[in-house]
């Protein structure tokens, strides 16, 4: 898994298999470019099909999570520096077609990879998490909260829409009435407020943001892998599917779990009133790689 500096954010590897990804234009409120996008979707598909990479952690720096997009002209491609290693690609937003390429290829796509994704993801807010910052949270599975944080659409104050999906996460997060009156009278709320609503997971003092974020991605990266993210495709399948297609769905995953070594590990580590050792395979995977290496 590579790591390292990248257009508008940086990221870092910790064990056991936690990739952190934070970003890293504070002065900036962290707003967000096409390129930066594009830029989260490629590093989000190498850590889907890295077997060092367990958990997803997403942050801000400074003040804010992510305040939105950068809105100093979407077609601008001089936002960025070109580094004559990936083309800069356009913003797109120029046009109504432009606008609608735009939307459907990089910020619902980025959005859409996150929730696609099988491995557990994390949003630790730091603080100011606004429109994109907010649709990206709500799309992870679990949001931890800074009680500097701040979060919202706010979209109608500028006569625009959450178009990035945020009306049908908020509707899946907390029902129908309660998002009308959130997005139509234009709401921002605290951190508790926001937990009330059933919008974040926790909340904590700012300075132990970054200690809840690891004890839990340290929970999740330790649980029975194959197990986890197959329970979480099917939860996520389950809230679109019929009572029939949810049960065919989860028999269908059970016929992979039940025969999976996590599975005689945890039935033999209740037996002998231990705590149990998942993901031998993992590790088991990774002195293959690190043999075909040498």
């Amino acid at each position: 898994m590579k790591t390292g500096t990248f257009k508008g954010y940086e990221t870092w590897l910790s064990d056991p298999g936690i990739l952190w990804i934070r970003f890293n234009r504070p002065e900036q409120k962290n707003g967000m470019t096409s390129v930066m996008k594009r830029d989260l979707i490629e590093t989000l598909t190498e850590a889907q099909m890295s077997n060092a990479v367990r958990v997803i952690v997403f942050t801000g720096s400074g003040d804010s999570f992510c305040a939105g997009d950068n809105l100093k002209g979407y077609a601008a491609l001089d936002r960025e520096t070109d580094d004559n290693q990936v083309p800069l690609i356009h913003g797109g937003h120029d046009s109504g077609i432009g606008t609608y390429a735009a939307l459907r290829t990089i910020s619902q796509a980025l959005n859409t990879k996150i929730r696609e994704m099988d491995k557990i993801t994390i949003a630790a807010l730091n603080g100011i998490t606004i429109q994109t910052g907010f649709s990206m949270a709500l799309s992870c599975d679990f949001r931890i909260a800074s009680t500097e944080a701040r979060l919202g659409s706010g979209t109608l104050r500028f006569a625009l829409l959450p178009d990035e999906g945020g009306q049908y996460l908020l509707v899946q997060h907390m029902g129908l009435a309660k998002t009308m009156d959130f997005l139509m009278r234009k709401r921002i709320v605290p951190a508790q407020e926001a937990h009330d609503l059933g919008l974040v997971t926790e909340v904590v003092a700012p300075d132990a943001l970054m200690d809840a974020a690891e004890s839990l991605a340290r929970e999740m990266a330790e649980g029975p892998q194959v197990a986890m993210r197959l329970l979480k495709r099917s939860v996520y399948n389950a809230a679109e599917m019929t009572w029939p297609q949810a049960l065919d769905d989860i028999a269908g995953k059970t016929a992979v779990v039940d025969h999976h070594p996590d599975a005689r590990e945890g039935v033999a580590s209740f037996r002998e009133k231990r705590t149990p050792a998942f993901n031998a395979w993992l590790d088991e995977m990774d002195g293959t790689a690190r043999g075909a290496a040498d």
